[in-house]
């Protein structure tokens, strides 16, 4: 495989990129900091540029990690009883998951609020710090790789979420004590957000690879059309070695197609999955209560219900849209764009890559009411005066949450545009 270059008719190399979700190959411009390019024809996001100096990010990063310490060391919430004072920390959270028999809903709840948060703060430290001294960090391949593969699953901000409902909930029979833990998880998800915001892709892979160059087979048509392909990580377009050679990215080393293999299938089977778990999601109970006064099941609906009858109807309509409606949504949504890919429709092509974004948009924000789960079986622990415990229904809707979460990292949008696209070289008749 190799690199594109610039064609015979320019001295400069003119940068070339394919759009992910449509494939349409587009040049690169030179735009002003905090500006976005978007896909001319599906109006996906291209690349953004932020400020060439990497400063901001490594300070928003380094502060991030410094945070995340502190916020795990510390309770996040004290709740009183009648004098008998119960306090937890995130991973008191999940000890007290574990110790109750949730043993998968326990480990979905420290990769996605401890493990993942902690792997991005690292891989990104190391990273920033040594680009500012000037070095190639070591592993940046694996680095970038781990970045990708990770990203969709830190869900520090909806574990936010989570402890304010939680919280609501607990001060109508309880005496609520924040935590030094509380405030630190407020200014570390504003933190990664921040660097979130400012970390400029490109400009890292150009300060590690200088010498890259791409361009030169025009700049119409789709990638797959031209025989070229684009990775996913770094973003490189490069040539199509002959059949029978395995595509990997030069830059990289990222594997690389045409079209994701099986994507329609695998797709296809997590839907179905999901669709079954979300049955007893809803029906069973997803927490339990005990008390001097007996014993109170609640589902995800009862609980909703709960918010509003207690003056909280704007986190009753918060918790009704993450944990019913948007779940209900990404099954509909995806079915949709499963459908139309298989019969090959034309119909409203930019509508439907849209409705893609949006479900891999929301996807993470129906772990609200697992996080509300945690919170409150880890607090309310007061011996025979008052215990929550996680219902059967907390797995069967963490379930799906990866399920859903999976199938749309399963589909290819591009999949979408390939019915208007008249040209199809031979090595892309494939099934999807």
């Amino acid at each position: 495989m190799t690199q594109l270059h610039a064609g015979a008719a320019t001295k400069q190399s003119v940068p070339i990129i394919a759009c992910h979700e449509c494939d349409m190959l587009q040049r690169e411009i030179a735009l002003p900091p905090g500006r976005v390019a978007r896909c001319g024809r599906c109006g996906a996001e291209l690349y953004r540029t932020a400020h060439r100096s990497i400063d901001p990010t490594l300070a928003f990063t380094l502060a991030a990690a410094v945070f995340f310490i502190v916020a795990n060391a510390y309770p996040i919430v004290g709740l009183q009883i009648k004098g008998i004072l119960n306090e937890t920390t995130l991973l008191g959270t999940v000890v007290a998951l574990w110790g109750q028999g949730m043993h998968t809903v326990s480990a979905l709840v420290f990769l996605t609020t401890f493990l993942v948060p902690a792997a991005q703060l690292a891989v990104m430290s190391h990273l920033l710090v040594a680009l500012k001294l000037g070095q190639t960090p070591a592993g940046f391949t694996v680095i970038m790789r781990i970045l990708q593969a990770i990203k969709p699953w830190g869900m520090v901000e909806v574990f936010m979420l989570g402890i304010f409902v939680a919280l609501v909930k607990l001060t109508h029979f309880a005496s609520v004590i924040p935590g030094a833990a509380l405030w630190c998880f407020g200014a570390l998800t504003l933190l990664m957000a921040a660097a979130a915001a400012t970390f400029d892709i490109r400009d890292v892979w150009d300060r590690v690879d200088r010498n890259r160059r791409a361009g030169g087979a025009g700049t119409t048509g789709t990638a797959t059309a031209r025989g070229l392909l684009t990775c996913h990580v770094c973003g490189l377009v490069s040539r199509a070695l002959p059949a029978g050679g395995e595509a990997l990215c030069p830059r990289c080393s990222t594997p690389l197609h045409f079209r994701n293999p099986n994507s329609v299938s695998r797709s296809w089977a997590l839907l179905i999955a999901a669709y079954i778990m979300y049955v007893p999601a809803n029906l069973l109970p997803i927490m339990e209560t005990g008390s001097l006064f007996g014993s109170q099941d609640d589902t995800i609906m009862s609980g909703i219900v709960y918010l509003w009858h207690s003056g909280s109807w704007d986190l009753a309509l918060v918790v009704f849209i993450a944990s019913m409606m948007v779940p209900l949504m990404k099954l509909i949504a995806i079915t949709l764009l499963l459908v139309t890919v298989q019969r090959r429709s034309t119909w409203l092509p930019v509508q439907r890559t849209r409705l893609y974004r949006l479900v891999e948009l929301v996807g993470r924000w129906s772990m609200l009411d697992i996080y509300v789960v945690t919170i409150l079986a880890a607090l309310v622990q007061i011996g025979s005066l008052a215990t929550i415990k996680a219902g059967p229904a907390a797995i069967p809707f963490g379930a799906v949450v990866v399920l859903t979460m999976f199938a749309a990292m399963q589909f290819d949008p591009r999949l979408i545009w390939d019915p208007l696209q008249k040209e199809r070289p031979e090595h892309d008749r494939h099934e999807p």
